[in-house]
C-alpha cells in the first residue's frame, strides 16, 4: 500500500513550517543587535531585559505550535500511561549473593 502524495506533501509542508518557526525563534534570541539597547524601558527595566523575559514564553508557544504541526495524528504520545511499564529485575530469592565485603564474612 502506497502513501498518497497529498499526505506526503502535507507532511513536508508541516516540517518546513515548523523549521521556519523554530528558525525565527532562534534568530530572535541569538541575533544580539536586535535587542542590544537600553531603550525603550519598561518601568525600570531596560529593553534587553524585558525583551528576553518576553521571548521565553513566546519561544515556548512557538515550539508547541511546531510540535503540533509535525506530530502524526494517529500516533500516541510517548509517555502513554495505558501501556504496561517494564518490570524491574527483582532481588535474588536466595542468600547466595551476599557480596564480597567484610560484612559477607560474618
Amino acid at each position: 500500500m502506497s502513501i498518497p502524495s497529498r499526505t506526503v506533501r502535507k507532511g513536508r509542508l508541516a516540517w518546513v513550517a515548523a523549521a521556519i518557526l523554530l528558525l525565527a525563534a532562534v534568530i530572535a534570541s541569538f541575533w544580539v543587535p536586535i535587542y542590544a539597547r537600553s531603550t525603550p524601558k519598561l518601568g525600570s527595566l531596560p529593553f534587553f531585559y524585558w525583551y528576553q523575559l518576553i521571548l521565553v514564553p513566546v519561544i515556548a508557544i512557538v515550539s508547541w505550535i511546531a510540535y503540533l504541526l509535525v506530530k502524526s495524528p494517529g500516533r500516541a504520545p510517548a509517555a502513554d500511561s495505558s501501556s504496561p511499564r517494564p518490570s524491574r529485575p527483582s532481588a535474588p530469592a536466595d542468600d547466595t549473593d551476599l557480596g564480597s565485603g567484610p560484612e559477607a564474612a560474618l
